[in-house]
């Protein structure tokens, strides 16, 4: 009997909301990776495979507020990101993740931000 890991387990998640979920010029995806310390999210043009903005809970004044805190001001700088990079609308990609947590506080942080998901 083979042992499958949690991170095995979120992979295959993350595979199966990936054959779903595509970015393109004018609606790029946002991806979310979620770290025990904090999260990382990128918006990214899949046609082209470039990161459009990005954000990363090490930068000021984002490594000192709590957890759905700390997510939720990440979703603002990563929407006004990508305003400024022309971007008005994005999909989400939870990353194989629950929608709970710092996951829905970033997508809602980015929702308050201005950006359409």
């Amino acid at each position: 009997m083979t042992v499958v890991t949690k991170e095995q387990r979120r992979l295959k998640r993350r595979r199966r909301v990936r054959a779903k979920v595509r970015g393109s010029a004018t609606r790029p995806r946002v991806s979310v990776f979620r770290s025990n310390q904090g999260l990382f999210a990128q918006v990214i043009d899949d046609d082209s495979g470039t990161t459009l903005a990005s954000v990363q809970w090490t930068e000021d004044g984002l490594r000192d507020l709590k957890p759905a805190e700390q997510a939720a001001e990440a979703g603002k700088r990563l929407a006004q990101r990508a305003k400024d990079a022309g971007i008005e609308r994005a999909v989400f990609d939870r990353g194989g993740y629950q929608y709970h947590g710092r996951v829905k506080a970033l997508a809602e942080g980015i929702r308050e931000g201005g950006l359409a998901l």
